[in-house]
């Protein structure tokens, strides 16, 4: 009978399978590595790229800095002029109230039984010192002055004997608020002031 040993040829495939195995394995690893690399060189590039776009977009930045800094600079000059055209038109309007102001008290003052002393005004608020020949004047000239409609809120903050060349007199001080008139208060101040005058 022949006898025939198989252990060298078993061992011999065992290694042979082995080894593919270490070669598909070694083969795979290659491949992961040249995967890798090639992604890290396609996000190098990208990473390139952006930098250039970033390098360029600064630059085009710095380009526009002068004109960005002359648009600042407009913007002050703008709102310095718009502050000193406010203060003018402030200014305007004031003295144009002023000037209806002493017009609406020239008129409406009785000159034959009162005259004015000092008259001021701060603001809105005006303040007006005098004589009168009694205190009906007084209250006359305030009811009169009630009707401007340039002038609100008439008060008299004190009054007292006075003598004046020998005659006793009533110095008073009044104080009021001036403003420009409202919608429908010039019409109203008119019939106030109509309504006061005398029918025939």
């Amino acid at each position: 009978m022949l006898k025939i040993n198989l252990l060298p040829i078993r061992q011999l495939k065992r290694r042979a399978k082995a080894q593919k195995q270490l070669a598909g394995m070694a083969g795979l690893f290659v491949l992961t590595l040249m995967t890798l690399a090639l992604v890290g060189y396609l996000q190098y590039q990208k990473a390139e790229e952006l930098q250039q776009e970033i390098n360029a977009l600064n630059a085009k930045k710095q380009s526009y800095t002068p004109t960005l800094n002359k648009i600042a600079q407009l913007k002050k000059d703008r709102e310095e002029l718009n502050r000193k055209t406010g203060i003018i038109k402030q200014l305007k309007a004031d003295s144009s109230l002023t000037v209806h102001v002493l017009d609406e008290i020239a008129a409406k003052l009785d000159n034959q039984r009162m005259w004015l002393e000092t008259l001021s005004q701060q603001g809105s608020s005006l303040s007006l010192s005098g004589v009168a020949l009694d205190n009906q004047t007084i209250a006359q000239f305030m009811d009169n002055l009630k009707t401007s409609p340039f002038v609100q809120d008439v008060a008299l903050d004190s009054s007292s004997l006075k003598v004046v060349s020998g005659r006793n007199l009533k110095g008073f001080d009044l104080s009021c608020t001036v403003a420009f008139p409202q919608a429908g208060k010039p019409a109203e101040g008119k019939n106030a002031e109509e309504n006061q005058k005398p029918t025939n």
